[in-house]
């Protein structure tokens, strides 16, 4: 199968470089795949499992909260706001994340913005415990 290069970066730094035959994500309308060939494009990036299968064939598995992707000239590039390999994953750490994100949804009286940021935790937690399974 052909490939593409393909660059993953956080601010933290870069993740990933290298030619990648498929990248799988979740943008802001829904999961999109990009194979070599693609066309020139640009999205915002949503929260969900992605993963990326290299030259080969080896499929590695990801939690991606948000972020911007963009194909030019057949080279795409990934700038995630939070993108963690599934090895890196901590799986205490989404569950006791989870614990309190549901915990503070369970709780009466919170106001539009607090039950929006716990709502937002909690997903995050589970797709970081998704992608961990």
């Amino acid at each position: 199968m052909k490939t593409f290069p393909l660059r993953i970066g956080t601010p933290d730094g870069l993740l990933f470089e290298g030619e990648a035959e498929r990248v799988v994500v979740r943008s802001i309308t829904g999961d999109l795949a990009i194979l070599a060939g693609h066309c020139n494009f640009c999205t915002a990036l949503g929260m969900g499992e992605a993963h990326v299968v290299l030259e080969d064939d080896t499929r590695r598995d990801a939690a991606c909260i948000g972020g911007m992707l963009s194909v030019m000239d057949g080279a795409c590039h990934l700038l995630a706001t939070t993108w963690e390999w599934k090895e890196d994953i901590d799986a205490e750490r989404a569950n006791a994340a989870k614990k309190r994100a549901e915990e503070k949804l369970a709780r009466t009286g919170l106001t539009d913005k607090e039950y929006k940021i716990a709502e937002a935790k909690l997903r995050r937690a589970l797709v970081r415990l998704s992608v961990k399974e």
